[in-house]
């Protein structure tokens, strides 16, 4: 049985953060164990005041998930949003702590949560860096959006060829979301040391938020059960494309995650693909 720990945010009443990616893994017959760094009773971009796990717990939660032997047979660890520097070492002891008790290398995809355009940072400066030193060094993946990538590897990234241009500077293999593609288009770009793909698909006036998360859950999950990394890139951009399509047509707010749980596995939503 696969598991997957996650580091990351709690929202109970929306589809967003390490919560929604509980059922992405669910979906994909993965084990989730979620470490709250935060907990809301909805999105806090709809003015919800949170609560922070206090650095004393956040530890103490995975020293307890750790005393049930959970690092010594996890297969996927994801990090995501983290509201202070010290959970941000916490993550990363914990980390170094997982690949030491493991006979077998898991998978460490790391999300750096930190901001987006228009808005730029929305994190604390110095979470911010904790993250770009602390956690990305540590990551066999990483899955920014385009402000994100731009920030981490000092380097402009406006269209697919600029984000791989980043991510190699930054020399990590990465997942970008929230790439300029064609016209009309929004991309994931894919890029490892040696090969890079765009993945577009239309863009639409309106998503809900959270698709993020379901690329790191989606993209993680394939690499747990066996896919080529450029495979599981590729069916994390359809399964994006057809749950922001779904949320549209059913008129909801949130990503459907629950009710298209089978299509998140086989998704079937056209996306354009351009070798790099």
């Amino acid at each position: 049985m696969p598991v997957a720990l996650i580091l990351s945010s709690f929202v109970s009443a929306s589809r967003i953060g390490g919560a929604a990616q509980q059922y992405v893994l669910a979906a994909h017959r993965i084990d989730p164990v979620l470490a709250p760094t935060v907990m809301f009773g909805r999105s806090p971009a709809k003015g919800a005041e949170g609560e922070v796990t206090a650095p004393p717990v956040f530890r103490r939660m995975l020293a307890d998930i750790e005393a049930d032997a959970v690092f010594g047979y996890v297969d996927l660890v994801i990090t995501g949003h983290f509201s202070l520097a010290a959970q941000v070492e916490i993550a990363a002891e914990a980390l170094e702590r997982i690949r030491a008790a493991s006979a077998r290398r898991p998978v460490v995809v790391v999300d750096p949560i930190m901001g987006d355009a228009p808005k730029g940072l929305y994190v604390r400066p110095e979470v911010a860096a904790a993250v770009a030193d602390r956690l990305v060094p540590l990551a066999d993946w990483i899955t920014p959006n385009a402000w994100e990538l731009a920030h981490l590897s000092g380097m402009p990234v406006t269209d697919g060829a600029s984000a791989v241009a980043a991510a190699r500077k930054l020399g990590r293999r990465a997942l970008v979301t929230s790439v300029p593609a064609g016209a009309g288009e929004i991309g994931l770009v894919y890029c490892d040391e040696k090969v890079a793909v765009l993945f577009a698909h239309r863009r639409l006036d309106r998503a809900p938020n959270g698709t993020g998360d379901l690329v790191a859950a989606s993209f993680g999950a394939g690499l747990v059960e066996g896919l080529t990394p450029v495979f599981a890139a590729e069916r994390a951009a359809r399964a994006v494309a057809e749950a922001v399509q779904a949320s549209i047509t059913w008129k909801s707010a949130d990503l459907p995650l629950v009710a298209i749980a089978e299509r998140l596995v086989n998704p079937t939503a056209h996306i354009r693909v351009e070798r790099l």
